[in-house]
Order: structure tokens, then sequence, then C-alpha cells
């Protein structure tokens, strides 16, 4: 793992001194599909030099030439994308593409950045050197966890269905609703690491954390449903690596890198001496507070022993009186990257819709075999297997696979039967990367 290199040092610094950002008119353009491809390489770097212990070179790059709040913009800029213009897409009558590739690269756009923030967020100094953009960042970590909140009142969280979609617009759709919960997922561990700097975070950030969404009582909330975590035929799940696992009885006492997330979060939070001395407890928010006291077992205590502390905090927070809230008149900053991006194409979200079914979204063949190929190029297959956290799995059932997909390289099954039931969906992209290897 140690040698295995995606980039050079030097190449490494190009790509993030180009980063900038794209107006959505702009998104799926050449320009713009070159930069989410250095992003997809700086992505699978940044993770092989944390893997490998390695100086972590791309986040002080990132740091140094300032790119944190460029990455917050085109993750925003991005999330609106897919609210405003993905649906005007889909509902346009005469927009049946050939492959929906041109498109899933945007729509996978978003997941690619909040990964990189997630792997680079670890470092402190990548937290300060957001400047005021820390605060978008924040709404949408608050955004991204609502959902996730919202879904598990529902029958659970989603997960692919053995279903034929009707378009290829249909199963796009599909595939962004799922993308959508592991997005979450990687924003709540973001949040979190944005919390380890709650002492040295502006008052306006403490405010818009305690105040305006009272993250506590939501993070309290994710506890109690647990979106990561279910029961299948008897058998407990968690959500981990990209897929749901059936967790072993004798591990399920164990505590998930998830929960852990939430409970760090909760213990800056409530315990920093900055944000306690900002944090209006309530009734409702004692009364939130304190299911925690459940949660707080002997067990998980042994996990992460600095709970202790939390189980103090709670024992005193149940015997004092709660604060009645505050209405003292506060000049804060607030974030601006979202409005901006509403008020500069509200009015205008199905002309960019036109706009890019005409100029982006509907490429020649020619095209298409071009972008196979540096798609084949951008994901290396021995870099992604490096990456990857273990053995591949099936496409179709998800065991453990030791045979792939002959013609593209591209996906792994356990047999031959896994592989003939998955080729309704694998069939159309099998081909075009399978033309693209032709093309080089």
């Amino acid at each position: 793992m140690g040698d295995l290199e995606l980039l050079l040092p030097g190449e490494t610094e190009v790509l993030v001194r180009e980063l900038c950002s794209f107006s959505l008119r702009e998104m799926g353009s050449g320009r713009w599909n070159q930069q989410h491809e250095n992003l997809e390489k700086l992505n699978m770097q940044a993770i092989l030099d944390a893997t490998a212990s390695q100086g972590e070179p791309i986040q002080e790059l990132l740091v140094t030439h300032r790119k944190i709040p460029t990455l917050v913009e085109e993750l925003i800029a991005v999330e609106m994308w897919k609210q405003k213009v993905f649906p005007v897409l889909c509902r346009l009558e005469d927009f049946k593409p050939q492959n929906t590739f041109p498109i899933y690269m945007v729509v996978h756009h978003e997941a690619s950045i909040i990964n990189l923030l997630e792997t680079v967020f670890f470092h402190k100094e990548v937290c300060e050197s957001a400047e005021d953009t820390v605060l978008d960042l924040v709404d949408y970590c608050h955004r991204k966890l609502t959902i996730l909140v919202a879904r598990s009142g529902h029958s659970g969280s989603p997960e692919e269905e053995e279903l034929q979609y009707s378009t290829p617009m249909k199963e796009l759709q599909k595939q962004a609703e799922l993308m959508e919960f592991e997005i979450a997922l990687k924003a709540l561990s973001v949040l979190r690491y944005i919390t380890d700097c709650v002492d040295s975070l502006s008052l306006s950030t403490l405010s818009r954390m305690l105040s305006t969404h009272n993250l506590p009582c939501l993070l309290v909330e994710l506890l109690e449903h647990s979106p990561w975590s279910r029961r299948e035929g008897g058998k407990l799940q968690q959500f981990e690596g990209g897929r749901w696992q059936t967790v072993a009885p004798s591990e399920q006492q164990k505590l998930s890198k998830l929960d852990g997330q939430v409970w760090i979060a909760l213990y800056n939070l409530l315990l920093s001496p900055e944000a306690r001395a900002r944090y209006c407890l309530t009734s409702f928010a004692k009364g939130q507070l304190l299911k925690l006291r459940a949660f707080l077992t002997d067990t998980l205590l042994d996990q992460l022993p600095n709970l202790a502390d939390l189980q103090g905090f709670l024992a005193r927070l149940a015997l004092t009186e709660p604060h009645p809230p505050k209405k003292d008149l506060v000049l804060e900053q607030i974030p601006e990257i979202w409005e901006r991006l509403e008020r500069e194409n509200r009015g205008k979200w199905q002309a960019i819709a036109k706009h890019q079914l005409q100029h982006v979204f509907s490429p020649s063949e020619q095209d298409l075999r071009l972008q196979a190929r540096r798609w084949a190029e951008t994901y290396k297959l021995d870099v992604l297997e490096a990456v990857a956290p273990e053995r591949p799995r099936c496409a179709h059932c998800s065991a453990e696979a030791s045979k792939r997909c002959s013609r593209c390289q591209n996906e792994w099954y356990c047999c031959r039967e896994c592989q003939v039931k998955h080729w309704v969906k694998h069939g159309k992209t099998c081909v075009l990367a399978a033309q693209g290897d032709r093309a080089k």
C-alpha cells in the first residue's frame, strides 16, 4: 500500500490549485467533467494517504491554497442542482437519453465532495481554513441530518430493490435516492469533526449550531432512531462501507462508527465551556437530553470512557430547573452560499435544464466512448482495490465475490447465476465501459 500512488506530489498540487467554482448552468460541461475527474483522483489519493499513515499532502495543499471554501461552495451548488434542476430534467417528456452516465456524474458529484471533506476534516486546521463557509457547511449538515431523522420514521432506510425500472431516468432517480442516504451519513461525520473545533469556532457558528438548529436535540433523535441499523429476518444489520452488513451476535454490543460519531459530537457540544455558556437548556432541551441516560450503559462507557463526564452532566441536569428561552438581540453572521445561488438562478431552473439537455446530456456515441475511456483512466482498478476496506462483494447479492465481469472488469459476482440476474442493470454500463477500453 505504501508504494501505491495515484498522483505524483507535483501533479497533486496542480489539481488542487486548479479547483474552482462552477455555475449551475455549467454542471456537466467539459471543464466541469475535468474537475470532477480531478476531484475523484484527489479523493482516492487522500484515502490512500490516510490508510498508509503518510504525511497527508492533499489536506495541507487544500489549506495552503485556500480551497476548502471552494469545495464547500461546489458541494452546496450541486446539492441545489439536484433539488431544483434534476427534477425538471426527469419531468421533460422529450428527454429520453440512451445513456444516463453523464447525468449520473453530476448526481454523484455531491458524494465525491462530501467524501473528500470527510477525509480531510479530521484535521482541525482544515476546519479553521473553511473560514466563513463553515456556517454554510453547518447548515448543509443540518439539512442532511434532518433527512436522516425524517426517513427513520418510515419503514426504514432506503435500500436497493429488485425492480425493473420503466425508464433509465427513473432508475437514475432511484440511484440518487439511495445515494442521498450515504451522503447524509458522511455529513454526520463532517459535523462531528466540526464539533471537535467547537472552542475555536466563531460566535455566529456556535449560535447557528446551538440556537438556530439545536443540534444536540437533533443528535438525540438520531441516536433514538439509529437509521444506520435495522432488523432483517430477525438479524441485526448495520450500514457500513457502503452496504448493509449483518452483525454477528458477539459483536452486537460493540459501538458502531456512526453511533460513536454522534456520541462524540454530543460530548463536544454539551461539555465544551464555549458551547455550554451559549446553549439554552430549555424545558424541551432538558427533556430531550435526559433521554440519553438510557443509552449510557456500562458497556458503552467501557468503549468510550469520556462519556462518564457526560453521564455526570446529565445527572446534574436532572436536578436543575430549565432556563426560559433567551430573547437577547444578537447580531450574527448568516450563511450566504445557498441564498446567493438561489437568488441568482430563481426562475431559471427550466432554462438551465433545457440548456443542459441540448448541450451537455445528449452526447454523441463518439463523445460517450471518449468519456468512457477517461473514466476508465480515472478509476484505476489497482487503486480502487487498495482503497477498498475489504474483499469485493457481489453486485447482486452482496456475498463475498471472487469473479469479475470479464467484459468491463468493473463489477464483481459470487457466481454465474448472480451475474445473469444483474445483467438487466449492468448491461448498458458494461457495454459503454468495454467500448471505452477498446478506444484506448
